[in-house]
Formats: C-alpha cells, sequence, structure tokens
C-alpha cells in the first residue's frame, strides 16, 4: 500500500517592510535549502535570483524596480531540501509587511 508522504510546511517567511521596491525571504525552516531560484511575474523588472544554499536564519533580498505599490505580481520560489526533493511555492508581493507564510 502506497502512504502519501507527511504535510511539508513551506520554509519562508516574508519580510515586506521595504516594499514594494525590497522583499526579504527568510529560511524560517530547521535545514538548509538548495538550488533556491526565483522567477517575477507581473508588473516592474525583478531580476532572476538562483543561489547554490540558504542556511536556516538567513534571507534572500528580491528587487522589484518600476512596479505600482498594488500589482509588483508573484513571485514562483523553488528550492530542493537536503534529500534533493524539489519544491515550488507561488508567492504574492502584495500583503501585509511581515508575513509568516509556513503555517
Amino acid at each position: 500500500m502506497h502512504h502519501p508522504p507527511t504535510a511539508y510546511a513551506v520554509p519562508f517567511t516574508v519580510d515586506r517592510s521595504w516594499a514594494p521596491r525590497r522583499y526579504d525571504l527568510v529560511n524560517t525552516g530547521p535545514e538548509p535549502l538548495h538550488a533556491i531560484s526565483l522567477t517575477h511575474l507581473g508588473s516592474g523588472y525583478c531580476p532572476p535570483l538562483a543561489v547554490n544554499r540558504l542556511d536556516p536564519g538567513r534571507s534572500l533580498s528580491i528587487a522589484v524596480f518600476g512596479a505600482d505599490p498594488e500589482q509588483t505580481g508573484i513571485v514562483v520560489v523553488r528550492w530542493r531540501r537536503p534529500d534533493r526533493s524539489e519544491y515550488l511555492w507561488r508567492m504574492s508581493l502584495v500583503g501585509d509587511r511581515l508575513v509568516g507564510l509556513a503555517s
């Protein structure tokens, strides 16, 4: 009998204190994350970002240029856990100043 894997909480918190120009994505999970890439979809310009490793407690800054504060779009976050399993998460750039999304 096949048993589905246990649910896995998204290991990020988004700090929007500097929005709409900058967003900090903090690894609030218990393990290092690997092969992280971020792709922006929406108004304005956000340079593509790829990072090899992000340890717990460390953060990445996402810069968005020329965007209306209410129409900055989304960022697709892709990463691998230490066991090499891959995850994708769609993150909205519009919202509260500090959002814990690992719930």
